[in-house]
């Protein structure tokens, strides 16, 4: 008789609950950390220091991590490794053009159906997603009005998305253009989206926030047009690198820059930056309102890249998708609850981490085809044992001609550890790159070292290239081959300091309201 009182009151609790819009899920989640997701668009891994924003509020303010990277360094490859926490030959979205990728092979392999969002949402958050969503998102056989599962809040562009200006917006099924006006410079409409979300969002929520700067062409909002007048594209010893002979034979053959090349190189270099100073107010803004909203303090922010850029480096005027550090390597900046302000974080971690991190956070369940490692140890001052030891790097062709013209790499497969870069190609050819000694990447080894050592990086990739689920945890915390390099000429990088306070007026050229 007890039992049957009790199962009473559950059920009518349990309505009363859903009939005030409270679920199950949300009511367990009542307590938990609010967390955003900033993911811009290209940005290379060395210019924070110049966003006052976010090196004050999120740099200074959070944990660095200091080698994060991409698994692979093509836009929709790697936000799905972002969605589903799963290497590029676990989604199996190639490229980021239909048929092998894009947001066609996303959606057509139902991986949609158990994705970030959903995992969120089943934890009783509530999610929003506003900006750039997978490449190609809508394609011709799909609405534009189409709103993927798991997404409560949806703002995304439908067409003319890397423009900024006189694109059309996908706002929850409802379909608003804007025009060329500065009030519809797209990263400025995001930023207050995004402030009305989180100001009026129950806690807890996720917020996947994702401009689209620094992508070419970097249109910027027209208070800057005249910021960072004078910048040049950084020259380190890679820019325009004088010997590629011992590289392979896509980048051995290509030629040295112009002046007229270099002059194009430094002009998208401040158009970049530009366009990074309307994020840095979306940063600056977010956090005010966070703080307004006496929100700040349970919110975890992350702010990462989904792959980066050349700007000269290795003779590549532009662009991504090779092994380089130029492309692979992202800033992971993370500010919140019991993480140390202006930490810096030297274990590696990749692209395919967040998702399980955010799970960790929010108490979600994560499916067992998941392969990241969640980042919660590492923020609270712990580093589990085993960790990760190595990032699977891969990059496959695109098979339609015109996407294939973007970029002049073959298909690789490889690895970045902490003090190597191990890299085979379609082509049978190799790079191999001892970081402590050359951390620009100027001397292929390849050819140098004992047939060996070729063998040992090979056996070790094969186990990384073939793993699933958790096998690539197994796979990942392998220690690469004992193996170190002649001596480089070139010294180490420098290391910035987190704890530099930067003002509007400090950033090289930028004329700030």
């Amino acid at each position: 008789m007890l039992d049957a009182v009790r199962k009473a009151l559950c059920l009518i609790l349990l309505s009363l609950l859903c009939a005030s819009g409270v679920t199950p899920a949300t009511a367990q989640a009542a307590g938990r950390p609010n967390i955003v997701l900033i993911l811009v668009d290209d940005l290379d891994d060395g210019s924070l220091q110049k966003f006052p924003n976010i090196w004050n509020q999120l740099v200074g303010a959070g944990t660095s991590f200091d080698r994060f990277f991409v698994t692979n360094s093509w836009c929709c490859p790697s936000r799905s490794s972002i969605l589903r926490s799963q290497y590029v030959h676990s989604h199996g979205v190639l490229t980021n053009t239909a048929p092998e990728g894009g947001f066609t092979k996303f959606h057509d392999s139902d991986l949609e159906r158990s994705a970030l969002g959903t995992w969120m949402k089943s934890a009783g958050y509530r999610t929003g997603l506003m900006g750039k969503y997978l490449n190609h998102y809508p394609d011709g056989a799909t609405e534009p009005t189409y709103v993927p599962p798991g997404w409560d809040e949806w703002a995304v562009p439908v067409r003319k998305l890397y423009e900024e200006y006189g694109y059309t917006l996908n706002e929850n099924g409802v379909l608003t253009t804007h025009g060329s006006a500065p009030e519809d410079y797209l990263t400025d409409v995001l930023s207050q989206k995004a402030g009305t979300f989180v100001s009026q969002s129950p806690d807890p929520f996720f917020l996947y926030l994702a401009p689209i700067a620094p992508h070419n062409p970097a249109n910027h909002a027209p208070r800057y047009a005249n910021a960072f007048a004078d910048a040049v594209a950084p020259r380190t010893p890679s820019f325009d690198q004088a010997d590629v002979s011992a590289e392979p034979h896509w980048l051995s053959s290509r030629p040295r820059f112009s002046a007229k090349a270099i002059e194009k190189i430094d002009e998208r270099y401040r158009r970049r930056l530009r366009a990074m100073l309307g994020v840095d107010d979306m940063v600056g803004a977010l956090v005010k309102t966070l703080r307004e909203t006496g929100k700040l303090d349970n919110t975890y922010i992350f702010f990462a890249s989904d792959n980066g850029f050349h700007l000269g480096q290795h003779r590549l005027a532009q662009g991504k998708t090779t092994p380089f550090d130029e492309s692979i390597k992202v800033p992971l900046v993370v500010r919140g609850p019991g993480v140390r302000p202006g930490g810096v974080n030297g274990e590696m971690s990749a692209n395919v981490d967040l998702a399980p991190t955010f799970a960790e956070l929010a108490g979600a369940q994560l499916p067992d085809f998941a392969e990241g490692r969640s980042l919660v140890p590492l923020l609270r001052g712990r580093t589990p044992s085993p960790w990760r030891q190595n990032v699977l790097l891969e990059f496959y062709r695109p098979t339609s001609e015109k996407s294939a013209r973007q970029t002049p790499v073959p298909a690789y497969q490889g690895m970045r550890t902490a003090q190597n870069t191990f890299v085979r190609y379609s082509t049978g050819e190799y790079q191999l790159y001892d970081l402590a000694r050359d951390p620009y990447q100027l001397h292929n080894l390849a050819a140098k070292v004992a047939p060996a050592v070729i063998a040992q990086f090979n056996q070790q990739l094969d186990a990384l290239a073939a793993c699933s689920g958790a096998t690539c945890r197994a796979a990942d915390s392998v220690r690469p081959p004992p193996f170190v390099g002649p001596p480089s000429p070139v010294g180490p990088t420098s290391v910035l300091t987190p704890s530099l306070v930067l003002t509007p007026a400090s950033v090289i050229g930028a004329q700030r309201p």
